[in-house]
């Protein structure tokens, strides 16, 4: 039996997700939202993290998720839903040590396989997602710099992405500068756009 802990911030996605799943006898599928993740792994010990990138708050559920993996021993594997045209999404969820990419706009036929395949030690990359892994590479913000900028298009403050982030408010400050610096923008506002017109938000 597979465990799969999908964390979802929209409650009828998850609860989509959670039966497309659950219809599968090998998946045992536990669902939570960003708060209740810590606490939903505790008691589960999933062998796969399933979450979706464009979900509000992603940043900090990766965050979350990778701290709570045990990737010497290959549980909890982290599995993304994700868009081909979000290379910084992509860039985010790679360096956090995903696993498994699947493209959200693809078929849903294939996902109890996958989920099984990836817990078992595998990998798996939707096709349509390959170029934008590719380009991932090229995304000049750093992991770090990309989920800052991230909240702080989401409206957050320099003190709320600290909190959320564990990082002092001069730290956020400073990825803030890397970012507007690396981006050639003129200001935060101009770096979070030009980041969303390349893809990289």
């Amino acid at each position: 039996m597979t465990t799969v802990l999908l964390v979802h911030e929209i409650s009828l996605w998850r609860a989509a997700l959670a039966c497309l799943l659950s219809a599968d006898r090998e998946l045992l599928v536990e669902v939570t939202d960003k708060g209740g993740v810590r606490e939903a792994a505790e008691e589960w010990s999933p062998d796969i993290f399933l979450t979706d990138l464009d979900c509000p708050d992603s940043v900090e559920v990766l965050a979350e998720v990778e701290s709570l993996r045990c990737p010497d021993s290959g549980d909890g594997a982290l599995v993304v839903l994700a868009r081909g045209d979000r290379p910084g999404s992509l860039r985010r969820a790679f360096d956090a040590g995903a696993r498994g990419y699947i493209d959200k706009f693809g078929n849903a036929k294939g996902l109890p396989e996958i989920m099984r395949k990836v817990a078992g030690g595998g990998r798996h990359i939707d096709e349509s997602l390959a170029f934008g892994l590719l380009q991932a590479a090229d995304v000049p913000l750093s992991r770090r710099e990309l989920g800052v900028l991230a909240l702080a298009a989401e409206g957050e403050s320099v003190s709320s992405i600290a909190g959320a982030l564990h990082l002092t408010n001069g730290t956020v400050r400073n990825y803030l500068a890397a970012a507007i610096r690396k981006t050639g923008a003129r200001n935060r506002l101009d770096a979070i756009r030009l980041s969303k017109q390349f893809g990289w938000l």
